[in-house]
């Protein structure tokens, strides 16, 4: 924590906190918003299923590749001038998509938003253990983690609201002035939290070393499999919306809210809560508990899954308790990933963010078209992200602080 935090942000923390989740949900948000207009922009270009799917992947794998390199950037050169840089490009590529003339644009400038999207998010993890000691920061990482579970459940609602009244050049343009917004906020209000003392020098033998130290530490790499992983539970159900809303389980596109509202009603609740027992109750316990709750609600959707027809009244809570699960244990283990670089703290939130996105681009790209046709393998597949994560936190539990 840097020593000079509370002369740094004078005003009220929640201030703070909602600048730090904008920084935070802006690369999730981006993800989505467009999926509703894909047939739309394939038309415009006169772009192939394949194409199309090729703008998301270019999104998702610029993400992954350059979250290695923003919080490495944020220890050398400071917090602050990493995200004006990373909002100022992602603005400009927006600008781009809405004037792609043709899919090979299009598929450029999405790979420059995913690559200066990850900015905000890798460093304002950085940002908030550098301004708030570990309850404080477990509270306020709650905060920031409503809105980035909820930006890939009301993306789309959104980029489907903006296609249906307008076309989807606006979608891109709507996201343009986002990104515009944030830089102009971020540029009057951001104060730089990294500590003199804390700064590491930028050269190529110290930025290997780091890398080595953190990738190869097994620990450190079992906390994010536990963290990052699980969410693919349920963001697999986000990316084959369509086909398991309104294939397997028959609600028209107007009811597709549902959904969303169980999704998102459950991570703002297990956040909130995981907020309230910041400091009251024991991290391990906590995580404990949301991973319980995302056990439960595993068993459920795959018995259902496996002995009846999939119906949409019992489909939908299991999907949203495993999403109060993973809120509830989430902010905690970040906390835990971050203090395991205490000297390094931009470089760690990198990695972590970096091993979640190759799941998500793996899903997003792979692995959901392959399950989507069936809800028992989706289901199927819930649970392996699951299991992948239980294992990783019960082997790494007594190896940590």
């Amino acid at each position: 924590m840097n020593p000079d935090a509370a002369a740094l942000w004078r005003g009220p923390r929640w201030t703070l906190a909602l600048m730090l989740a904008g920084l935070g949900t802006l690369g999730p948000f981006s993800i989505d918003t467009y999926l509703p207009a894909f047939d739309g922009i394939a038309r415009t270009l006169d772009a192939t299923p394949l194409q199309m799917q090729q703008t998301l992947s270019a999104y998702l794998f610029g993400f992954a590749a350059m979250n290695l390199f923003h919080g490495a950037l944020a220890d050398s050169f400071g917090r602050r001038p990493v995200v004006i840089a990373g909002l100022a490009l992602f603005t400009i590529a927006s600008v781009g998509c809405a004037l792609a003339p043709t899919i090979g644009w299009m598929i450029a400038f999405r790979a420059m938003q995913g690559m200066s999207a990850g900015a905000g998010m890798i460093v304002s993890r950085a940002i908030i253990r550098d301004m708030f000691p570990p309850a404080d920061a477990q509270r306020v990482m709650s905060q920031v983690t409503i809105y980035f579970g909820v930006a890939p459940a009301v993306a789309p609602i959104v980029g489907g609201f903006l296609f249906v009244y307008a076309d989807w050049h606006i979608i891109f343009w709507f996201l343009a002035g986002v990104g515009a917004l944030l830089l102009v906020l971020n540029t009057r209000l951001l104060p730089e939290t990294l500590h003199a003392t804390q700064v590491q020098p930028f050269n190529a033998r110290n930025l290997l070393r780091g890398y080595v130290q953190l990738g190869g530490n097994l620990r450190f790499f079992a906390m994010c499999l536990a963290s990052g992983v699980p969410f693919n539970g349920m963001f697999i159900y986000v990316l084959s919306a369509p086909a398991w809303l309104g294939g397997h389980l028959k609600l028209a596109p107007t009811e597709f809210f549902w959904f969303f509202c169980l999704t998102i009603g459950g991570i703002m609740a297990g956040a909130w809560l995981s907020g309230r027992a910041a400091g009251h109750v024991h991290p391990r316990k906590q995580i404990r508990r949301g991973l319980n709750l995302m056990v439960l609600a595993t068993v459920i959707n795959v018995a259902l899954n496996a002995l009846f027809a999939p119906q949409w009244w019992w489909a939908l809570p299991p999907v949203a308790l495993f999403a109060f699960g993973w809120a509830l244990m989430v902010p905690v283990v970040t906390i835990k990933v971050l203090d395991m670089a205490p000297d390094r703290r931009g470089m760690a939130s990198s990695l972590w963010a970096f091993v979640g996105s190759v799941f998500n681009g793996l899903v997003a790209g792979v692995i959901s078209p392959l399950v989507m046709h069936s809800p028992l393998l989706l289901a199927l597949t819930s649970a392996g992200f699951l299991v992948i994560g239980l294992v990783s936190w019960h082997w790494v539990k007594n190896r940590v602080p």
